[in-house]
């Protein structure tokens, strides 16, 4: 007796999740554990690269936002590629990549070189993102897959943080460089157990049908304890990059990736107005130095436990039901932060909170536009997503600085944030999976967003 291809995707949606199904979650949610070190890195390293190379305030804003913009490039024209060659190549060229710019990093000796290789780097990481995110989904269960995508967002966050720790080490014994190293060798190695551990795509593998892709689905089959497949269903039609992004647009899929782009684009600049002002912004209302980078860090700290929060209770309500709940809380949390920062424990708190839900609403978009995507076009609908976001990244700190100038006070600019995230809030009101032709392969998700 033969199995089928829909069998073995239902097994994988409603049977409870497997050892390889949780280690394949495990090892994508390493990967962006390393990307949130190596993102971060100039950050850490800022103050003793602008000591070195004589750099003023502009100058290192430019190496920060270096990478931010290789990050876009990456999720924009480079994960597309995984839905042609499959995820874990696409991962593991990534890596190779971001391992590079960083090794290299280490080795700069100008401020310019730094800035380009923190593009290579930041490409690497972007496509490193858009397809562990992918992966991550395409192996959880329909009741655990808003959490294993969340979890991905939760490893990110640990990866900055204790990158920030290792970092203050790293310096005060060897020097800014000896990070950079760090991250580099740490990415490398992850490239090897990448190849040992994370198989492809099951959606992948029964949509393009690459080379020998009867056994690696027959395997998968073995480890589902479901029977083998005779033979694999007919390829999807095959194209190049430019069709998939082609395929966004069209009729059946336009509405939902123009509701997609504008919600990455608004949450994503407002993570980064908010993750990237506040401690300035805290003091400026009136905190000390010291209090306004306490706030700072309990943001980060609350940001840990908000994606993983926003998993488990996509266990048991629909996803887009929390996430909702989670924009529309953050707007609450954004509208009363300043105002109570003449309490500081009042403040801390809001600002743990304000961590927890902004990050839960990255986490949740990351979990839900996977959901609504056929396999053939997926991870270029999840990388595109992320590199429109990457563009509100980059433009809302320095909208937010020109506002400040103009006159806005701290207050100003986090309600009209707050307004960004409830924007959002109504934009997923509109959401509908996208009609593709390959929808029989996707994970079947459909209630989850809904």
């Amino acid at each position: 007796m033969s199995s089928s291809p829909a069998s073995l995707r239902a097994t994988l949606d409603d049977s409870p999740m497997r050892r390889f199904q949780w280690a394949a979650v495990a090892v994508c949610v390493l990967l962006n554990m390393l990307d949130g070190f190596d993102v971060l890195v100039m950050a850490f390293t800022g103050k003793s690269v602008s000591t070195e190379f004589g750099l003023n305030g502009a100058q290192l804003g430019l190496l920060l936002s270096a990478g931010l913009v290789g990050m876009a490039l990456g999720a924009l024209f480079l994960a597309p590629f995984a839905d042609r060659i499959g995820r874990r190549p696409m991962i593991l060229t990534c890596l190779a990549v971001a391992s590079a710019g960083m090794l290299l990093s280490a080795a700069s000796q100008s401020s310019t070189q730094l800035g380009l290789l923190r593009v290579l780097t930041g490409i690497g990481i972007g496509g490193i993102l858009a397809s562990s995110n992918v992966v991550a989904a395409e192996y959880a269960s329909k009741r655990w897959r808003g959490l294993a995508v969340s979890l991905n967002s939760t490893g990110y966050a640990l990866g900055a943080t204790l990158g920030g720790l290792l970092a203050v080490v790293l310096i005060s014994e060897f020097g800014w460089r000896s990070v950079f190293l760090f991250g580099g060798v740490a990415t490398a190695v992850s490239i090897p157990l990448v190849m040992l551990t994370l198989p492809e795509s099951l959606d992948f593998l029964l949509t393009r049908r690459p080379a020998r892709a009867l056994g690696k689905v027959n395997a998968l089959a073995r480890r589902l304890g479901q029977p083998e497949l005779t033979e694999l269903p007919q390829p999807a039609a095959t194209g190049g990059v430019g069709s998939g992004f082609k395929r966004l647009l069209e009729p059946g899929m336009r509405r939902t990736t123009l509701l997609m782009w504008g919600a990455f684009f608004l949450v994503m600049a407002g993570f980064y107005f908010v993750t990237s002002w506040t401690p300035t912004l805290l003091v400026q209302a009136g905190m000390s130095a010291t209090q306004g980078l306490t706030g700072g860090t309990l943001l980060n700290l609350g940001g840990i436990f908000g994606a993983t929060l926003l998993g488990a209770l996509a266990a048991r309500w629909t996803l887009r039901a929390v996430l909702t709940t989670y924009l529309v809380a953050t707007a609450v949390m954004l509208a009363v932060f300043i105002a109570a920062s003449s309490s500081l424990t009042v403040a801390f708190a809001l600002g743990f909170l304000v961590g927890l839900f902004v990050n839960g609403c990255v986490a949740g978009l990351y979990a839900l536009t996977p959901a609504i995507y056929g396999p053939d076009v997926r991870t270029t609908g999840v990388g595109t997503a992320i590199g429109i976001g990457r563009i509100g990244a980059i433009l809302s700190p320095t909208a937010a600085g020109a506002l400040l100038d103009a006159g806005w006070t701290p207050q100003n600019l986090y309600l009209a944030v707050g307004v960004v995230f409830v924007a959002t809030a109504v934009l997923l009101l509109f959401l509908r999976p996208a009609s593709s032709g390959a929808r029989e392969a996707a994970p079947a998700v459909v209630a989850n967003p809904s």
